[in-house]
């Protein structure tokens, strides 16, 4: 059974808490669309086997639930925490973690809002807000206007579309794919740039030490 054909056979059983639940479960695990799960929803609602307004609500409060659910995961990892692990991390240094630190302090509501809208960063912008222990009444909030705004879009175009729903998770589907190409090719320039830094790092005090021994007196 496909993804599409699992969450019709969760809501058919579960009906608008189905949908909901699978939700929940699309921000814990990532790789479970939401751009076909929630115009499931809305084409379920276009066939009367559950309510619209239900739909909305339920979706919406699933949302919120696994954002709860992963920053508590983050609070739980704690800056401390974070820290050490980043320090034991080949590739990336505490300054990294301090301008990341510096930048949600900034921007953090705004990540927290728009983040719903970004697949993946949907669900990881929640853990980055538990371990900075965003106040919690401000990121429920956020995150409960980001996601009722993103699900009551696809939530709707499944319900007019009907059975042609699937034109959303093809058209989804390439906004994704673009955004994850994004995202690997700024990971690897990342990855190359600070190799790089660090090979010169380490060739200096080489280069240092010859130069020392030319100019000895002895």
């Amino acid at each position: 059974m496909d993804i599409a054909g699992w969450a019709v056979s969760v809501m058919e059983t579960l009906g608008a808490p189905g949908a909901g639940l699978l939700i929940a479960l699309e921000n814990l695990f990532p790789p479970l669309p939401s751009e076909v799960i929630l115009p499931l929803a809305g084409f379920s609602a276009s066939r009367g086997e559950l309510s619209l307004t239900a739909a909305l609500v339920w979706t919406t409060a699933g949302s919120v639930v696994g954002a709860v659910l992963l920053y508590w995961i983050g609070a739980l990892i704690g800056r401390d925490r974070l820290r050490r692990i980043v320090d034991r991390m080949p590739l990336l240094k505490l300054s990294d973690v301090d301008r990341t630190e510096a930048w949600f302090a900034r921007h953090g509501t705004k990540a927290v809002f728009f983040g719903r809208f970004v697949p993946i960063f949907r669900s990881l912008i929640s853990v980055p807000a538990g371990v900075e222990r965003m106040r919690f009444g401000v990121f429920v909030l956020y995150t409960t206007l980001g996601s009722a705004i993103w699900n009551t879009v696809f939530v709707l175009a499944g319900y007019v579309l009907g059975e042609n729903w699937h034109v959303i998770e093809e058209s989804v589907g390439v906004y994704s794919k673009a955004v994850l190409a994004v995202v690997a090719v700024a990971t690897a320039g990342f990855v190359v740039t600070r190799i790089r830094r660090n090979r010169r790092g380490e060739e200096e005090p080489v280069r240092a030490v010859g130069r020392a021994r030319v100019h000895d007196p002895r």
